[in-house]
């Protein structure tokens, strides 16, 4: 097993592509080419961290937050993001982060916190731009069904939670092979005509490379005709935040306390209750204010999430409730998450949750 192998599967849950612009989600330290020896999933890669890996046997951490975010000028020690790096050079230990990426899933960082209150009908909150594309391509009569099964297997015609969507239509194609040619049908240096389908296939955007390969490599003609367009269309499961609705209605203190027990909160900051039932939802782990507009407009009673300032809080109008929970609290599965879909593909490999709590913040209750 090679830290490679669990790279590509990581990102095919999700792609780097996803992130924010700030963001530097990836492989930070080592290389991708090692024998892994395990992996330890983590939400922040800090020193501890680093060296529990090394500890436990682990050449791989594979964390939530990226340990570095801008470039280093200096690597002297002198804080915690120095000696995190410098632990991992010297252990030969690899970082590898998966963030907002993580983030923009409706199956990542959110969907656990819907898992842990038992949200249902969930949806994006704020979906990201420029993430679908469409392939339209020529096929003859015959090979159609192959070349679209194949375009399907490599990740394209996905809509919502339908597979395999395609379009097509038949029509007659004309090409002339010119010297040295060797076409499918016809022959070199005369006009031809073959009954062809225009299929039409959209696809996630990060998908392109691997649904052009597959598009060339099961087509018959020696010369592929295709054309990818950029859609102004949204992924329906990629975006920020997540909206959903619980199955019952409940109080508004109801809802507090099962915060507090889902997430093992001692205090939870807060507007004011509005003596309504609480039926739909939104969350965002991690800083959320920037979705407190979107979380109003799509009718959430309550907006779980973290990181809120003093004047973010007036933004809720009396019109739901904001529940900041803090930032690590609103995350704390994801290293729980990263375990799961790394033992889902890799059953029998040394895949551990790390035992260092990394929250900086107390409270003293």
């Amino acid at each position: 097993m090679h830290i490679a192998s669990i790279v590509a599967h990581l990102e095919s849950i999700a792609h780097p592509s996803l992130q924010e612009g700030y963001d530097n989600a990836g492989l930070l330290t080592g290389d991708a080419a090692w024998e892994c020896t395990g992996v330890l999933c983590t939400l922040d890669a800090t020193e501890a961290v680093i060296l529990e890996a090394a500890k436990r046997g682990c050449n791989l951490v594979v964390a939530h937050h990226p340990i570095i975010f801008g470039g280093l000028k200096k690597i002297n020690g002198k804080n915690y993001v120095e000696k995190a790096v410098i632990a991992a050079i010297k252990n030969d230990i690899a970082i590898y982060a998966i963030h907002t990426n993580l983030d923009h899933v409706l199956t990542g960082v959110n969907g656990m916190m819907a898992d842990k209150l038992g949200l249902v009908k969930r949806t994006i909150l704020q979906p990201k731009a420029a993430t679908l594309k469409k392939l339209y391509t020529f096929v003859p009569l015959a090979q159609a069904t192959q070349v679209r099964d194949a375009i399907f297997a490599a990740g394209g015609g996905h809509i919502g939670r339908y597979s395999d969507c395609s379009f097509g239509v038949e029509g007659t194609g004309t090409f002339k092979g010119g010297e040295g040619t060797n076409p499918f049908v016809g022959q070199p240096g005369e006009l031809h005509e073959e009954k062809e389908v225009k299929l039409e296939i959209v696809f996630p955007a990060w998908r392109q490379a691997v649904v052009v390969k597959a598009l060339i490599a099961t087509h018959p003609y020696e010369e592929v005709a295709y054309d990818v367009v950029d859609l102004a269309n949204n992924h329906q499961g990629i975006g920020s935040g997540l909206l959903g609705e619980l199955p019952d209605l409940m109080e508004e203190k109801e809802f507090l306390a099962l915060l507090k027990r889902q997430f093992g909160l001692s205090v939870i900051r807060h507007t004011p209750l509005l003596d309504k039932p609480v039926r739909k939802v939104a969350i965002c782990g991690g800083a959320g204010s920037f979705l407190v507009s979107r979380a109003l407009a799509a009718g959430a009673d309550f907006y779980v999430t973290g990181d809120m300032k003093y004047h973010e809080f007036f933004d809720a109008n009396d019109r739901m409730v904001i529940a900041d929970i803090g930032h690590f609290e609103s995350e704390q599965f994801t290293a729980d998450l990263l375990v799961t879909v790394l033992l889902e593909k890799f059953p029998t490999f040394a895949v551990l949750k790390s035992e260092v709590k990394t929250n900086p913040v107390r409270y003293f209750v």
